[in-house]
């Protein structure tokens, strides 16, 4: 797909369960079946499923999960993960933006920048994450539940400064940072740019309304530290909980 998202992660899969935020996912998956409230047996489709931390334990709680990822080197993980847990999962490799769901779902997640926010060079912001939702919004039933979280674009304000805008690593009219990662491959160690766009509470809102959602909460989504409170300055991710309308 030649997407350097994809690169990255198929190169960081076997490692990405040692990252810090990754470790609260039982507290998570809690909190994300609370919210939801969905019967057992609900179908939930996991956008940017990643290694499967949270589809494998929604799976373990009786939901029917599909996880859609762009990297196949997360997906190994993921079946993996499935496979040890006895669960079934089905695992779909596609570019979220680019993904048709081939059935309709009762439940939708995007999570921990899964997909959504994540561009390579060539992407606009806007197009890339509006394509991710309403493919999203296309694959639920009316009033399905959809939780989203994405990078808090207040965070990243307070952080870059003006040099910071004047050597590109961070763009004040779309929100969005670049910043280089070392991927390794067989052609060995290499530097790739990626961006990631940040998002204003009240411009997530617009986003998602204009796509076809009603949004009922905005709250802090920074991973291990999920609930129903305030938004807090310079937390990494913010969450949307929708609905389709």
């Amino acid at each position: 797909m030649g997407n350097v998202w994809q690169d990255f992660f198929d190169n960081h899969a076997p490692r990405y369960l040692e990252n810090s935020f990754t470790k609260d996912t039982l507290a998570e998956v809690d909190f994300l079946v609370e919210e939801l409230d969905l019967p057992p047996g609900s179908s939930l489709l996991d956008v940017g499923c990643g290694t499967g931390r949270h589809a494998v334990e929604l799976a373990r709680h009786g939901y029917r999960l599909t996880g859609v990822d762009i990297s196949d080197g997360m997906l190994e993980q993921a079946a993996r993960a499935a496979r040890e847990a006895e669960v079934e999962v089905e695992w779909v490799h596609a570019d979220a933006a680019r993904y048709t769901a081939a059935r309709t779902y009762e439940a939708a997640i995007s999570v921990c920048e899964g997909a959504f926010s994540l561009l390579s060079m060539s992407d606009d912001p806007l197009a890339h994450d509006t394509a991710i939702l309403r493919m999203i919004h296309a694959a639920l039933g009316p009033g399905a539940p959809f939780i989203l979280t994405a990078p808090n674009g207040l965070q990243k304000i307070r952080h870059f400064t003006q040099d910071d805008v004047e050597f590109g690593k961070f763009d004040p009219l779309t929100l969005v940072e670049t910043y280089i990662m070392t991927v390794e491959d067989p052609r060995g160690h290499r530097e790739v740019h990626a961006r990631e766009k940040g998002y204003l509470p009240s411009e997530l809102r617009l986003v998602l309304e204009a796509c076809g959602f009603e949004v009922q909460h905005l709250w802090g989504g920074t991973a291990g530290r999920w609930g129903r409170r305030p938004i807090e300055l310079d937390e990494i991710e913010i969450m949307a909980v929708a609905r389709r309308k």
